[in-house]
């Protein structure tokens, strides 16, 4: 099937002849039913730079009926399983009728290494934590679904962010597994650009601080926070959002001071641990690998995704089923952040979906 982009600002054709206007419909959020937590320790862990783990917990959400489809939601980096369990994501997906709803669907949202209450750096082990990539936590995800969980074969990987790096891995890497991949604010090409030196500066920033005592800190290094709050502003919130919400120097200062003072529990190790975990990150090589349906979602204002680079349009040509979804920039969307709210795709998405047929055997 040939691939194409397609933006919501015009009507566009997707597979299996279905003709959609693609306007953003806000619709209400709607209740789902109630997580549950788990978590699943893998014995001997061994990661892609040859250090072994004896036990390596892994920590996971699941929402819906275990019967349902198995779906797989992957999330951003410093996030964990709980920061897509909002009203703006799970709420406009897994509720009755939505997308995913969860009556129809099992929705498994890990925490990835070195995330949430799956085992990290500040658990103990400090600097003597494995150094992982994204490699280490697509392969720990597949040995959680099919040696804990027992799936074989899911409807949809969706990711967002770092999780939408992975998705592109997990759709080469195991690409008989699935039938839909759906990787959002992010690109099938290695690590470059702003996108690097950003997370470059917010890596040499903490270790550069005396605070950091080569990991050894008993209190949060302060430029942690600083460092988390620049990048956060320097590559989220979007050129016309951003505008929007600090029209003024005054304003802007108000905003900033705010995200300054705001309640902050992030660990430097942690933190570290998983900026630098993209390092390697690079799936170009085996795009013409992959078997599912792919929809790729990013927005016009990413400032880590810029579409200005032609990337995702050169690339998404070397995927047999692949589509990408470009959301235009506005003063009510987020730049990266965007995706991160469902309503700005959800009705695009759902359409595809129903047209991907289903392999589960």
């Amino acid at each position: 099937m040939k691939s194409m982009i397609f933006r919501l600002s015009r009507i566009a054709r997707l597979g299996c002849g279905l003709l959609l206007g693609l306007t953003v419909l806000s619709g209400n959020a709607a209740d789902f039913p109630t997580p549950r937590e788990g978590h699943w320790v893998a014995r001997d862990f061994r990661f892609q730079n040859g250090e072994v783990l004896p036990e390596l917990r892994l920590a996971y959400t699941t929402v819906g009926d275990p019967n349902g489809e198995p779906v797989l939601i992957l999330h951003g980096t410093t996030g964990s399983a709980g920061s897509l369990l909002t009203p703006d994501f799970a709420g406009e997906l897994f509720g009755p009728g939505q997308p995913l709803d969860a009556a129809k669907h099992f929705i498994i949202l890990p925490d990835a290494i070195g995330t949430g209450a799956s085992s990290k750096p500040s658990d103990g082990l400090r600097t003597a934590f494995p150094h992982y990539n994204y490699d280490d936590m697509v392969t720990a995800q597949y040995r959680l679904l099919t040696e804990h969980l027992g799936v074989r074969h899911l409807r949809l990987v969706l990711g967002n962010s770092m999780g939408g790096m992975q998705t592109w891995i997990w759709a080469q890497k195991y690409p008989g597994f699935m039938d839909a991949a759906v990787p959002m604010a992010s690109l099938p090409t290695e690590m470059s650009g702003r996108n690097w030196m950003m997370r470059r500066l917010i890596i040499d920033s903490i270790r550069s601080d005396p605070a950091w005592k080569n990991g050894q800190y008993t209190e949060q290094p302060p430029s942690l926070r600083l460092a988390s709050v620049f990048f956060a502003i320097g590559t989220n919130g979007g050129d016309q959002g951003l505008y929007k919400l600090a029209p003024s120097r005054e304003k802007a200062d108000a905003v900033l001071d705010q995200r300054l003072k705001a309640p902050f529990r992030g660990d430097a190790n942690d933190h570290l641990y998983q900026w630098e975990a993209s390092r390697d990150y690079n799936p170009s090589a085996g795009l013409e690998r992959i078997e599912a349906a792919l929809l790729a979602i990013n927005s016009a204002d990413d400032e880590r995704n810029p579409p200005a680079l032609g990337v995702l349009e050169r690339e998404i040509r070397r995927v047999k089923n692949g589509r990408a979804l470009l959301i235009p920039g506005q003063p009510d969307t987020f730049g990266h952040g965007t995706v991160a709210r469902a309503r700005f795709w959800k009705q695009e998405f759902e359409a595809w979906l129903r047209a991907v047929p289903s392999n589960a055997r």
